[in-house]
Parts: C-alpha cells; structure tokens; sequence
C-alpha cells in the first residue's frame, strides 16, 4: 500500500467486497501487480494455484520476503519491476489481477504513466481485474476533522517535495473508471468505502515527514517543519478522543473483466 493507504478497517472491508464477488470462482493464477504488506497479508490466506507480487523497490521486496517467507510456496514469486518497462512479465497472464493503490503510486515510481496503466496490465489480464484506489480530498473540509487530514497531507507533501522526494496522486473514482473503459475493460461493479481515521494513520502520516527532515537542505526550515508536525500531532490526538476517529473521504474498488 502507499502512503495514502488506510486503516486496517477499510482495508479488510474492501477485501470483503472483493472476495463477495469472487465467492465461487476459483482464484487461480494471482497477480498483484502493486503490492505492500497489506494486500499480501490478504493474497497469502487466499487459496490461489499460485501468486505473483510486484514491487519496484529491493528493499522494501526483501523486507516482505522476510515477514512471509513462511507463508511463500514453491510457487510463489515476490518480484521486483516497474511497469514502464515492456519486456517485465512478457507472455504472462493471470486468473485475477488486483491493482491495490497501484494508480496513485505511479506518479512517484513511473512519473506520468497513469494513462498508460490499464492498458499495461490488460495482456496480463486473463479475465478479471479489481482496482483499489483513494478518490481525492475536496480542496475543502466541512468538519474539523477533515481540516486536520487536509493539513497532515499539506504538511506531508511539503515534506516529501522539500526532501527531493515524488508524492503520490490519487485519482477520482469516475477518472479510472474512464481510463478502464479506454483499455477495453467492461465495468461489472464499483463500490464506494467511506474513510474512518484513527491515530495509527495520523501517525503514521507524521512519520513520513519527520523521516523526510534529514534529508533537506535549509536546516532551519526543517526545524521550523518539526514543531509543525508536533503541533498537528498533538491537534489530532485532541480531535481523536472526541470523535473517536476522523470520518473524511472515501476508498473506492473497481470490479472490471476484459
């Protein structure tokens, strides 16, 4: 999952929605095409033929390799590649395909790719592809909730950017459901998950930028960024207990055949 990946929560509901649809429909040969620590904790409970994940990063693939070597079979593969390149997987193709906030990573690993994804994935594509995505934040908040979560992803971004580092970007529900229909996908089914926040994403949001601080040129302007990220940590510890979490935006998944 990406930075923008959200509570355990929605994550198990979206994977419940997606195993609904699936239920009696053997899983086969698995690919996820954008993987994290997330959707593989999901993808090894499943009963599939066999499983492929991808990650562009080494680290982060021998990291994962570590947390599942028990749980990787003879085969199963973890793999390491970027979409971009033409010749990754060639001749490959899958019994189900599940893109899980893989659109909104793109514009950090393979800058301006997006309207290019689907159409990358298709030939791997054997008949079904479920697509997992953030719809965008409005420009604007209606609660003080949503203005936190507005800041914390100002704060964020400012901090990746300053570290000469690349954001993610997310894109709207109707925008991918466009650019699947353009790769010659048929839409079966869509489904909207509202966003309830707890500390662990609020944390872990503050954790990207107080890890982007060292990084950064002017010292004094890092400085000045670290009692930002406090004082938003303590306004969100003060919001949580009264809301109990913070209900902002929504995760949408996307049931597509070729």
């Amino acid at each position: 999952m990406n930075q923008e990946a959200n509570s355990p929560m929605e994550g198990e509901a979206i994977f419940s929605y997606i195993a609904k649809i699936q239920q009696g429909t053997p899983w086969g040969d698995f690919l996820d095409a954008g993987t994290g620590n997330h959707s593989l904790q999901w993808i090894t409970g499943l009963e599939t033929k066999s499983w492929t994940a991808v990650t562009c990063g080494e680290q982060y693939a021998n990291s994962l390799k570590k947390n599942y070597q028990r749980m990787i079979r003879p085969e199963d593969r973890l793999v390491i590649g970027n979409w971009t390149d033409p010749t990754f997987l060639h001749g490959e193709s899958y019994d189900v395909v599940l893109a899980d906030y893989l659109l909104g990573a793109v514009d950090r690993f393979s800058p301006f790719f997006q309207t290019q994804l689907f159409n990358r994935l298709k030939p791997h594509v054997k008949e079904r592809l479920y697509v997992v995505g953030l719809n965008p934040y409005p420009p604007k908040a209606e609660t003080p909730g949503g203005e936190l979560i507005l800041d914390i992803q100002k704060l964020r971004d400012a901090c990746i950017l300053l570290g000469e580092d690349r954001c993610y970007r997310e894109y709207p529900l109707e925008w991918t459901l466009h650019q699947l229909e353009l790769a010659g996908f048929s839409i079966e089914d869509t489904k909207r998950f509202p966003i309830r926040y707890g500390m662990d994403f609020i944390e872990g949001q503050l954790n990207v930028c107080r890890g982007k601080l060292p990084r950064m040129k002017d010292h004094r302007l890092a400085r000045e960024l670290e009692g930002a990220i406090e004082r938003l940590n303590e306004r969100a510890k003060n919001l949580n207990e009264v809301e109990k979490g913070i209900r902002f935006g929504f995760d949408y998944a996307i049931f597509a055949k070729r």
